[in-house]
């Protein structure tokens, strides 16, 4: 399901929104009525006289007429780590806070996922420092208490915050005491200097045996494409406040070529850690995000 975050307003829509995502999603999982993937239950087989009618699948039912019962798969007592960068920089395109808002309702749907497989979730949010950080859990209300955090993060609009994504990684590690699923929302626009470190925040994630999961953020049409009319423009760092008058014909192919040479050693390098690597365009489609996190979850069986 693809969404207008131009028109995605800032208050009260964010559970609304990721459950209307996660049932979308679910439903075209079903390929046919009774067959196919779910992310509650294993399959489905059909009903025999005098077993349990307790999961039975009503909804099946309407549409086929026949009776169909749930086979569960057993706990996996999956934890996952939600870690959302909140600086500045992904607070871009300002006029929509595209990829803050991107990154905030993919959180918001997969831990709706992760409650319906019975799995527990928690938040960690970061830009020079981690800012929230909540316990990992499985409860009803412990997502409500998730989906608010998530909500007023909505509502942020704190100005020159700078990311320092290394540090907060090293960080993460270390308080993550058990084996956990770790999911990074981040466009990893850090100094240029640091993607040493960054790599060695990634790789202590792995030595701390943690599975991740990095969903690289951007508005592709511009931050990759670079995208922009051919008259002047004036260009404000977010983070720093900077400002820069130019016209993009002059900087683009160069931009492009340092971008993509950035862009590839991401991807290199974290397919050396074993790590997964997708690439987000906030344009693109949610599915695409829910997909790799269950492709994801699939793997770690």
């Amino acid at each position: 399901m693809k969404l207008n975050l131009d028109k995605v307003k800032n208050t009260g829509q964010i559970d609304f929104l990721a459950r209307q995502l996660v049932d979308g999603f679910i439903t075209g999982l079903h390929k046919s009525p009774y067959h196919g993937f779910s992310v509650e239950f294993a399959e489905h087989h059909l009903y025999n006289s005098g077993e349990s009618t307790r999961h039975i699948d009503w909804k099946v039912y309407a549409k086929t007429d026949r009776l169909y019962t749930k086979t569960f798969e057993e706990e996996t007592n999956l934890r996952c780590q939600l870690v959302l960068d909140n600086s500045s920089s992904m607070h871009y395109p300002t006029e929509s806070k595209g990829k803050i808002k991107f990154s905030l309702l993919s959180a918001a749907a997969i831990s709706h996922l992760l409650q319906k497989q019975r799995d527990a979730v928690g938040i960690t949010t970061f830009s020079d420092k981690v800012e929230h950080t909540t316990p990992i859990s499985s409860t009803s209300s412990h997502l409500r208490k998730l989906m608010n955090l998530l909500e007023q993060l909505f509502n942020d609009t704190d100005k020159n915050k700078n990311t320092s994504v290394a540090s907060v990684l090293h960080e993460v590690a270390e308080k993550n005491h058990k084996r956990s699923l770790i999911i990074i929302f981040s466009d990893m626009f850090d100094n240029p200097d640091e993607i040493e470190e960054i790599f060695k925040g990634l790789q202590h994630l792995k030595h701390n045996k943690h599975e991740v999961l990095v969903f690289h953020v951007t508005d592709k049409q511009t931050e990759y494409s670079f995208n922009f009319e051919d008259r002047p423009y004036e260009f404000i760092d977010l983070e720093s406040g900077e400002k820069l008058k130019l016209q993009p014909g002059q900087v683009k192919d160069k931009y492009v070529e340092d971008i993509q040479k950035y862009y590839h050693e991401l991807k290199l390098r974290c397919g050396q850690l074993k790590i997964d690597f997708i690439e987000a365009d906030i344009s693109s489609d949610f599915n695409d995000i829910l997909n790799a996190y269950l492709i994801k979850r699939a793997k770690m069986k």
